[in-house]
């Protein structure tokens, strides 16, 4: 056989090729996106600062291919396999990418506004030796910004093309169907971020920050690779659903004592590297330095889309594991389904309730964002447990607690990106990312501190706020699984509901500085008023998080288009 039989005989054929990258264009109008934006700075000298033009660019063209225009009028498409099967694409995809691609077009607005690092102080508490001064607010303030080493400004080409690079894999992240995208996507969006973590090279906490971020990726990557080997050794696959096809088959037939523990042992092995991603413990170690280290635009990048990225590949390795549409194979899997929804709800448990407590005794506001980070990845982690152990009992229920996620990372977009947004443009413009330094703000910005303390109480999930709408339908997806499939799941509901109360107080610390604490005698605090961009685009990311619960049944609908398509 000769090349090109060889090529013939195992390429589709070209309706197939049409259908896969017509699915596939929002990923091909990033990568597109990225060459233009280099090709543009290498030939183009004077276009040095057109990265963002061309990244918004490349992203409102990628999120009008993604989003599912035709749902609107007509009923929704059912999933299809693409490019040999390697990667799917269906309502769950659509709307997930649909939210990390409004996330980017957002994020890249709050990078060009705060300059994406360029207030940073030199190194870690810049601003603290002025406190031992007391020296008049204006000049602490021009000694602070003097002592601003390196701005993003210079590099905000790479600054995009990374982020863009990273987005591209979580991208195939959310739609493996296979070994080899899981672990293309996995790195793909993992290796940009290591970089992003420290492209302030000036500063020491920053390539602390992208050195221990690195290697410890590496290391859970390797775990995980290892793992899916393990698997795909003994299953005699590499394609996801005929890999859980074979251990259904394995497992009606008696697996023996050594594949189970095989089995097992890359089951671990593959939650490392997805814990990772998530910062759930006992993987959370890198979070709180990374977030410290790294500026708020990446500690929000990392917050945000790298855990709605993280949530979607779980959701495909969790559930995928666990369904079989033959009912005889749906019943031998009960065992799988049972270790799964254990091992979630026991991360999901020890993740809330460790990043909550942690977060009480943390001075710097990154910090205490990376401990709320790791508590919210334990939040969602629940429907996920929620989803998989009602899989063999009730398909619908299991698709609405997949909604139940979607609906909490639909509002933690927002949630997260303000309360990082306010804390960048705090930098820029105090020098400072302490939390006692933000003192005194209800009274010089009342406008900035209305938006923190709305997002504040969000998090914690009280109403009338979108935060409340989260929690609500997570606990429910929870309520349903216990009462229909697992009742052990009851203890994970009382931790949920016992992480929300404790929360409260961190959360209302943070508030209680803002609006009661008296201003520094060191400084005056800073003055943004609500109608300048900085206060317009706080406002816009809070509105929201007020907007949307009274908007819970939209928000219901759509996540639940998107789930309408999984277990077929």
């Amino acid at each position: 056989m000769n090349f090109d039989q060889l090529v013939q005989s195992v390429a589709p054929d070209a309706a197939t090729i049409g259908d896969s990258l017509a699915a596939f264009r929002p990923e091909l109008t990033l990568a597109a996106t990225i060459i233009v934006a280099l090709l543009a700075r290498t030939f183009i000298p004077r276009w040095r600062q057109s990265a963002f033009p061309i990244t918004l660019l490349g992203l409102l063209l990628a999120i009008g291919f993604a989003f599912p225009w035709r749902w609107l009028n007509a009923s929704i498409p059912p999933a299809i396999w693409i490019f040999t099967g390697t990667l799917i694409s269906d309502s769950f995809t659509v709307v997930l990418r649909c939210l990390l691609l409004l996330f980017a077009i957002l994020f890249t607005f709050f990078t060009q506004i705060s300059g994406a690092g360029a207030g940073e102080s030199g190194e870690k508490g810049g601003g603290e030796g002025d406190r031992r001064l007391l020296q008049p607010a204006a000049e602490g303030l021009a000694r602070r910004k003097a002592s601003i080493p390196f701005s993003f400004r210079d590099d905000m080409t790479d600054f995009y093309v990374l982020m863009l690079g990273s987005l591209i894999g979580m991208c195939l992240m959310i739609s493996a169907n296979h070994i080899l995208i899981v672990i293309l996507g996995v790195e793909m969006a993992s290796v940009p971020c290591y970089v992003l973590a420290g492209m302030q090279r000036n500063r020491s906490t920053s390539s602390e920050a992208a050195l221990k971020y690195a290697v410890f990726g590496a290391g859970t990557a390797g775990v995980m690779f290892y793992g899916l080997s393990l698997l795909a050794g003994v299953l005699g696959s590499t394609h996801l659903p005929t890999m859980t096809a074979r251990l259904a088959e394995l497992m009606q037939s008696g697996a023996g004592a050594d594949r189970t523990m095989v089995l097992v042992l890359g089951g671990l092995m593959l939650t490392v590297g997805v814990a990772f991603k998530l910062s759930a413990v006992p993987f959370h170690f890198w979070a709180p330095d990374v977030f410290e280290g790294a500026t708020a635009e990446v500690a929000a990048f990392l917050s945000v889309a790298s855990k709605a990225a993280a949530l979607g590949l779980l959701v495909r390795l969790a559930t995928g594991f666990s369904f079989q549409a033959d009912p005889a194979l749906l019943a031998a899997l009960a065992p799988v389904r049972h270790y799964i929804t254990t091992l979630l709800a026991l991360l999901a448990a020890v993740t809330c309730t460790f990043g909550n407590l942690a977060a009480y005794g943390q001075t710097n506001m990154k910090r205490l964002l990376a401990y709320s980070t790791i508590a919210h990845a334990g939040y969602m982690m629940m429907p996920v447990a929620a989803a998989v152990a009602l899989i063999g009992t009730n398909l619908p229920e299991a698709r609405w607690a997949i909604a139940a996620l979607l609906v909490y990372i639909m509002i933690y977009l927002f949630m997260n990106l303000a309360t990082f947004a306010v804390v960048a443009f705090l930098r820029n413009a105090t020098g400072s990312e302490e939390i006692a330094d933000y003192a005194g703000l209800v009274h010089a910005s009342p406008g900035l501190a209305v938006c923190m303390a709305l997002v504040m109480f969000s998090l914690v999930g009280l109403p009338p706020l979108a935060g409340f709408v989260a929690k609500v339908t997570i606990f429910l997806a929870v309520i349903k699984a216990a009462m229909l499939s697992d009742a052990s799941l009851w203890a994970l509901l009382f931790v949920g509901i016992l992480n929300t109360v404790l929360s409260l107080f961190y959360y209302l610390r943070v508030v209680r500085v803002v609006v009661i604490a008296p201003k520094p005698l060191y400084r005056d605090a800073p003055t943004i008023p609500l109608h300048s961009l900085v206060g317009c685009y706080c406002a816009v990311l809070t509105a929201p998080v007020v907007v949307l619960f009274f908007l819970w049944g939209a928000l219901l609908y759509w996540a639940s288009a998107a789930a309408s398509t999984l277990f077929y």
